[in-house]
């Protein structure tokens, strides 16, 4: 058993601005796909050039913030939001959906897509390897703010909060959604694949650490348990990621496309 340290959630204060460690965990997170981003793109053989990914990055940005407060609002905190109409914009409190940034992203990439005229399967499957990275640092940030926490539990690793030892769930979910996808998806795309397979492949990538994570994550407490004592939330959520990863990843397969990604004489 281990004691939780209890952090500061705050990493600096200049006067009245407070600067929290969960938005630095934000900047971290973007400033990793940037630079893998860069990375990718100058590898040999891709058809994207280092300056397309400032503006790549951009619009993933507006997607994840947006998305993220907007899925979450709707997802966890309607109830909320139908109280206090001004809930949606208060971001500093906390709240971020995956689900719901996913979503931003998507749309984001779509309109980035059209802009650059890039097919957007190849937009999203360049895209796939690299949030990891920040999806780890994020997880991170939930741990500092002491949040997210799981189930009592007896094992060694546990963490004794407010006098209860629990499963210490966020760092479960950064090594899973964090770590282990961006090895696995980092790895997939260094080479062309058949188009939307590493779209697919993400899906199920995090689908897979999500829905393991919620067996032992506590569900927010406002929503409880959706039904059977161990059904949340994020498990209906993440069921249709895992569904459409395991479609897609089908389709990439049976009738393959060349990616676009990658100049023919590299794939």
């Amino acid at each position: 058993m281990i004691d939780y340290p209890g952090f500061d959630p705050v990493a600096l204060e200049l006067g009245p601005l407070k600067v929290r460690w969960y938005g630095i965990t934000y900047l971290i997170a973007f400033a990793a796909a940037w630079w893998l981003g860069r990375r990718r793109a100058a590898a040999p053989g891709s058809t994207w050039k280092p300056l397309d990914v400032d503006d790549f990055v951009f619009f993933c940005m507006l997607g994840v913030i947006l998305g993220g407060r907007l899925g979450y609002t709707l997802f966890y905190g309607f109830d909320q939001w139908l109280q206090d109409p001004l809930y949606l914009l208060r971001i500093w409190e906390g709240g971020m959906s995956f689900h719901g940034g996913l979503i931003g992203v998507l749309v984001a990439l779509a309109v980035f897509a059209a802009r650059r005229g890039r097919a957007v399967a190849d937009v999203f499957d360049f895209a796939a390897a690299l949030p990891g990275l920040g999806i780890f640092a994020v997880r991170i940030g939930n741990f500092i703010n002491g949040e997210l926490w799981g189930r009592p539990t007896e094992v060694a690793w546990g963490m004794r909060v407010d006098g209860v030892v629990r499963h210490p769930t966020q760092l479960y979910e950064a090594a899973l959604e964090g770590l282990l996808l961006f090895a696995v998806l980092w790895w997939f795309t260094s080479r062309s694949r058949p188009r939307l397979a590493p779209s697919g492949l993400f899906l199920i990538m995090y689908a897979f650490g999500r829905l393991t994570v919620e067996f032992w994550r506590l569900p927010d407490q406002h929503i409880g348990y959706l039904f059977g004592g161990w059904f949340t939330m994020g498990h209906l959520l993440t069921l249709p990621m895992l569904i459409g990863g395991v479609l897609l990843l089908v389709l990439a397969y049976r009738n393959p496309q060349p990616s676009g990604n990658f100049s023919r004489s590299a794939a």
